[in-house]
């Protein structure tokens, strides 16, 4: 397969990156019960997305091979104020999200659009790069492991169960 392009998004990628966000959208819906459908959230969530990069010195960067669409990931600085943590880490790079094409999988192009992230910041000044993924994701966190990314922290969830007559606040 030939290397990849990555570069600079385009209005011109709208509706590839559009599919692509259905298609994570709908891999994620399958992993936990609180994704919504892409087709209902892809549109709204690439507008906001746009927004964030633009006003956080971010990048979506498309790959292609062969001039054709091949994935894209969307990456932009986040600002913490965690008193606990150092400078470097409360400013940081993050990847919000990450699209391979289907038949582009396992190819290596994931570590070409993680990499191209990684550029994007150091240029820069990021010291720290981050990016989160369902815990049911096992695909996505073997490849981001294999990118040299390490667990940080982990956000464990318990749904809890509905009580019935139960007021906020006051125990049952």
């Amino acid at each position: 397969m030939p290397l990849p392009a990555v570069r600079a998004y385009r209005d011109s990628d709208r509706a590839a990156v559009i599919e692509a966000l259905v298609g994570l959208q709908d891999h994620e819906v399958a992993l936990h019960d609180t994704r919504l459908p892409g087709r209902q959230i892809a549109e709204p969530y690439l507008a906001q997305l746009l927004g964030l990069v633009a006003r956080h010195a971010g990048a979506v960067l498309v790959a292609e091979t062969g001039g054709g669409f091949a994935g894209f990931v969307a990456c932009y600085i986040a600002e913490d104020e965690v008193i606990a943590e150092t400078p470097d880490s409360n400013r940081y790079g993050y990847v919000s999200d990450i699209f391979v094409a289907p038949d582009r999988r396992g190819s290596g192009l994931a570590q070409a659009l993680l990499a191209a992230a990684e550029r994007h910041f150091a240029a820069a000044g990021i010291a720290r790069l981050r990016i989160g993924v369902l815990a049911a994701n096992r695909m996505a966190c073997r490849a981001y492991e294999k990118h040299g990314f390490e667990p940080y922290e982990i956000v464990y969830e318990k749904r809890l169960a509905r009580l019935t007559g139960a007021k906020p606040g006051v125990p049952a």
